[in-house]
């Protein structure tokens, strides 16, 4: 007997949508001034149904920092030795920049909580990313030691990669007003990837 979905698709549905019109409050209102109804009011469900699927606004808020997360360990979490300096350094900066363009609001309630003091991020902070710093630094060191690019500071590389593929997209209004444009193009994505990664690999003694 054919097994009924609909019940799975409708949750997955409704939830997508509460953290979809949770991102825009978060940013707008920041994690105080967001309301369970301000949420459930730009998602265009009742209040009940966002409170069905997540309780309260915390519950809500956290569950749109770890979509954030997932999200970006799945893009940049896979740099191994065996890929070689440039290569990593590529796919880094390449994951990180169409990540910024195309999930800006998702970086910019990530850069709101850590400027906030990082309350909700303190546990991720202390224990797997500062262990997943740790080890892409070990990897950066070795290539080093073996000659295979300039010596630098590897964390202070990894800093740099972060500050300046999300500066597209925690200051988007910025970028966008000086270039004189109301969005970014098709061709931002490549352009920005481009110079970043031949800025960046320059610097590393890479060409």
């Amino acid at each position: 007997m054919k097994k009924n979905n609909k019940p799975q698709k409708v949750r997955a549905v409704s939830i997508d949508k509460i953290l979809t019109a949770a991102q825009d409050v978060f940013i707008t209102q920041g994690y105080k001034g967001a309301t369970v109804q301000s949420i459930a009011d730009n998602a265009g469900l009742p209040k009940a149904n966002v409170l069905y699927y997540f309780q309260n606004k915390e519950n809500i808020y956290h569950a749109v920092l770890e979509q954030t997360l997932t999200m970006w360990d799945e893009g940049i979490g896979d740099i191994t030795i065996e890929d070689g300096p440039k290569l990593a350094i590529e796919k880094f900066i390449r994951a990180k920049v169409t990540m910024s363009f195309k999930n800006p609001k998702a970086s910019k309630i990530y850069a709101m909580e850590i400027i906030q003091g990082a309350q909700h991020l303190q546990d991720f902070a202390r224990t797997y990313q500062r262990q997943w710093v740790r080890e892409k630094a070990k990897i950066f060191k070795y290539w080093i030691d073996k000659g295979e690019m300039q010596d630098i500071d590897p964390v202070n590389l990894i800093f740099l990669i972060w500050s300046s593929t999300q500066h597209y997209a925690d200051f988007d209004n910025q970028v966008l007003t000086i270039m004189n444009r109301a969005d970014y193009e098709k061709d931002d994505i490549e352009h920005v990837t481009n110079f970043l990664t031949s800025f960046i690999l320059r610097g590393c003694g890479l060409t």
